[in-house]
């Protein structure tokens, strides 16, 4: 969500206020401005709006199939109705001018019991363009194995695992998600510190969704240009470009393909390899 959008869900909040929530340079700043953004979500027509507003842009970068995470976590904790809240998402997103599936994702520092929930509501709505479980947050809150039967109750339905490991901790949580079975991994950048960790990936062909400008907002990398996703590339890993949160984080993947060229200096046919990637390592394949 935009700074505009967040005034147009809350017209209280002016714009310079609302692009001041989004001012951050750590992982601490972001999480406070996530908050900050998600407690304008307050009824599921403000979810309709979020999504339909982000299916158009994406569309109008030429994106014809979008992955979406959906924090149902955030949505609990808010004490807002899943299904409602679902039902207006599902709504936008069936009638979206690209394709659409659903990562279905829950927060680490909630703990297990919190997920497990989600699991079982995500598991009856599998059918409806759901495709994948995640887990988000703060992942040096809890060990991801806290976790392990909220992903079985996804896998037992057909649903894919992508973790967030490794963006701000260490190549040790990229592990973590190895040895918990991920599918994909969300940022994964740390596994650059470790060359077994990179073997094994490239080996499982377990991609990576990294987010460059995400990454230096956060403070996972000091600059672009001491990103590891040139020595991860030339690794093997497999790799995929993504947005992060669009909004706050002010880019969008037209851009992130254009500072991997641009910044980091890669061609065009390896940035048309990390293209690819994103439908080879889409969990549209396994419905």
């Amino acid at each position: 969500m935009e700074p505009e959008l967040l005034c147009r869900l809350d017209p209280a909040l002016t714009l310079d206020e609302a692009r001041r929530l989004y001012t951050f340079d750590s992982f601490a700043g972001f999480i406070e401005a996530f908050k900050a953004a998600v407690r304008r979500l307050q009824t599921p027509e403000h979810y309709a709006i979020a999504a339909e507003s982000l299916f158009a842009r994406q569309a109008a970068l030429g994106i014809e199939y979008s992955e979406v995470i959906f924090s149902a976590g955030v949505v609990l904790w808010k004490g807002q109705s899943l299904d409602e809240t679902w039902a207006a998402l599902r709504e936008k997103s069936v009638r979206a001018p690209l394709e659409v599936r659903w990562i279905v994702d829950v927060v680490r520092q909630f703990g297990g019991d919190p997920a497990e929930q989600v699991a079982t509501w995500a598991a009856s709505r599998a059918a409806e363009g759901i495709v994948a479980f995640g887990v988000g947050g703060d992942e040096t809150a809890r060990p991801l194995n806290e976790f392990a039967r909220a992903v079985a109750m996804a896998r037992e339905v057909g649903l894919r695992f992508t973790p967030h490991s490794g963006e701000t901790s260490k190549a040790r949580n990229v592990w973590e998600a190895v040895e918990m079975g991920a599918d994909r991994i969300g940022h994964g950048i740390r596994a650059v510190e470790d060359s077994a960790l990179l073997a094994v990936l490239r080996e499982r062909s377990i991609a990576l969704e990294v987010c460059l400008t995400s990454n230096v907002r956060t403070g996972a990398v000091a600059s672009i240009e001491t990103h590891p996703l040139r020595a991860l590339f030339d690794a093997g890993v497999p790799i995929t470009l993504n947005s992060d949160d669009p909004g706050l984080f002010d880019t969008d993947l037209a851009r992130e393909f254009a500072v991997a060229r641009d910044v980091l200096g890669f061609s065009d046919g390896e940035l048309r390899t990390i293209a690819n990637n994103a439908m080879r390592y889409g969990f549209q394949r396994a419905r």
